[in-house]
């Protein structure tokens, strides 16, 4: 077994290792606060509310029979300029599940998240240089009851 979690945190490491030297992953971006994280989402979510052009479409399951993989789709294609798209799982024991840095492209994300307990899931989308927000909450049922 120590094998097993010597094997992912190497690979861990060498992933956030190869990203900060790439510059996609700066220390303000790992050491931030989970408070200063909140004060900028609530900033984005008032932001949103007033621009009304600058809205995106958020999809996920309102009940997950399967936390291990949780199927999520962003579509901003009708936003201008979109840099990137994220997923914040609240409950998660690492909150951030997916970011993608897109430049040039469409703004479309589908993938698929792992989450451990029913949790809100917030989407960010950052086009702009403003970032916005949609929340849902997510329900992890154990067993595939769906209830």
């Amino acid at each position: 077994m120590k094998r097993r979690l010597f094997l992912k945190s190497a690979m861990a490491g060498s992933a956030v290792a190869t990203a900060v030297g790439a510059g996609l992953l700066t220390p303000s971006m790992v050491f931030a606060s989970s408070s200063d994280f909140k004060a900028k989402s609530d900033a984005a979510g008032t932001s949103a509310a007033s621009a009304g052009k600058g809205s995106f479409k958020f999809k996920a399951p309102k009940i997950a029979e399967n936390g291990a993989v949780v199927p999520m789709t962003v579509d901003a294609s009708k936003m201008d300029g979109v840099t990137n798209i994220s997923f914040y799982v609240k409950n998660n024991s690492t909150p951030l599940a997916a970011s993608f840095s897109l430049s040039g492209a469409q703004g479309y994300v589908s993938t698929r998240v792992r989450m451990g307990t029913t949790s809100p899931v917030d989407a960010l989308v950052t086009a702009g240089g403003v970032t916005t927000k949609v929340s849902q909450e997510v329900k992890v049922t154990i067993g595939g009851c769906g209830g």
